[in-house]
C-alpha cells in the first residue's frame, strides 16, 4: 500500500485494493470503443476490481508512417466523452504535446506522459498545471530511482497526484526486460506504482501486427512476478479481436480473456496484502 493515495474517480489508488488500468491501444471507431468498454466495465464489476478506461487519441511514436496513429485530439476526446458518460468510467488518455494537456484534461481524469517523453520538462509540467492525475511511465533509457526527477518537477508545478508505471528497460535488440528491483525505487517517493504489462511484452522494430511482434507466452508470469512484488494497479491493453487490432496487434490482450487472466492477479495480490499486514 502506498504512502500517498491518488484519487482517480471514485477509485483510491494505493489501497490495499488492486485497480485496473485497461482498454485498446489506441481509439478506433466508435461502436468498438462503446462494445470494449461495456466488456471491461462488466468483468470489473464481476471481478470486484476498480477500472480506468485508458486509450490513446494519437501515438506519436509509431515507426512508420504507413501505422495509424489514431483519430487525433478532438474526435479522440469525444468518443471517449462518450465512454465516461454512458458507462460512468474514469479515463486515461496519452498525451505527447504541452499544447494536448489542457483539452485532454477537460474530458479524462488522468494524463499519461508516455515513457519515451517522461524527462520532457515542458510536457511534464504543462500536465501538472492541469491538475489532473500524471500517470508518467519509466522510460527505458533512464535508472528507475531517476524517475523521482519527473516526480519532483510535477509536485514543484503544484501538483501531488502522481501514479508511477513500470513498462521494462532496454536490453539487447528490440526487448523490454522487466527488473523486479524497479517496483520498490519506483515506489521510494511513496506514491501508487503500476505495471503495465502488456507493453513489456512487444518486440520493438517488428510490426505490430506481425505475430512475432509481441510474445504473449510470457505475460502470465511477467504479470504474477509484479503482482507479488506489490505493485498497486495493473495496466493490460485489451481489444475484442487483438489481430486486427489498429496498433500493438501483436501485444494486446483478448477481451474474452480477460477476466480469467485478471483472477489469479488478484488472489496474488490479496495474499502479498494479507501477508503484509502480519
Amino acid at each position: 500500500m502506498s504512502d500517498k493515495h491518488v484519487h482517480v474517480g471514485g477509485i483510491d489508488c494505493g489501497s490495499d485494493q488492486l485497480f485496473l488500468i485497461s482498454g485498446p491501444c489506441v481509439i478506433e471507431e466508435e461502436s468498438l470503443m462503446m462494445r470494449t468498454a461495456e466488456r471491461l466495465k462488466d468483468i470489473s464489476r464481476r471481478l470486484g476490481v476498480p477500472l480506468i478506461f485508458k486509450s490513446s487519441f494519437s501515438k506519436d511514436n509509431r515507426s512508420s508512417l504507413d501505422y495509424y496513429q489514431g483519430p487525433g485530439l478532438e474526435e479522440g476526446l469525444r468518443i471517449l466523452e462518450k465512454v465516461k458518460s454512458s458507462f460512468e468510467l474514469p479515463l486515461l488518455t496519452d498525451i505527447h504535446y504541452p499544447t494536448q494537456a489542457a483539452p485532454a484534461a477537460e474530458t479524462v481524469d488522468v494524463l499519461q506522459i508516455p515513457a519515451y517523453l517522461c524527462m520532457q520538462t515542458e510536457l511534464v509540467v504543462a500536465a501538472a498545471k492541469t491538475g489532473a492525475v500524471i500517470n508518467v511511465k519509466h522510460g527505458q533509457f533512464i535508472a528507475p530511482d531517476n524517475m523521482i526527477k519527473p516526480v519532483q518537477k510535477i509536485e514543484a508545478s503544484g501538483n501531488d497526484r502522481i501514479i508511477l508505471t513500470e513498462r521494462g528497460y532496454t536490453f539487447g535488440y528490440n526487448d523490454l526486460i522487466v527488473d523486479p528491483r524497479a517496483f520498490m525505487l519506483l515506489a521510494q517517493p511513496g506514491y501508487p506504482v503500476v505495471f503495465d504489462i502488456t507493453h513489456t511484452i512487444r518486440k520493438y522494430g517488428i510490426p505490430s501486427k506481425d505475430p512475432r511482434g509481441g510474445t504473449r507466452q510470457y505475460l502470465s508470469v511477467i504479470a504474477r512476478a509484479g503482482v507479488a512484488a506489490g505493485v498497486d494497479g495493473i495496466f493490460i491493453e485489451a481489444h475484442p479481436n487483438p489481430p486486427e487490432a489498429l496498433c500493438d496487434a501483436a501485444s494486446q490482450y483478448e477481451l474474452d480473456r480477460l477476466e480469467d487472466f485478471v483472477k489469479p492477479l488478484l488472489d496474488i495480490h490479496n495474499l502479498v496484502r494479507a501477508q503484509s499486514l502480519r
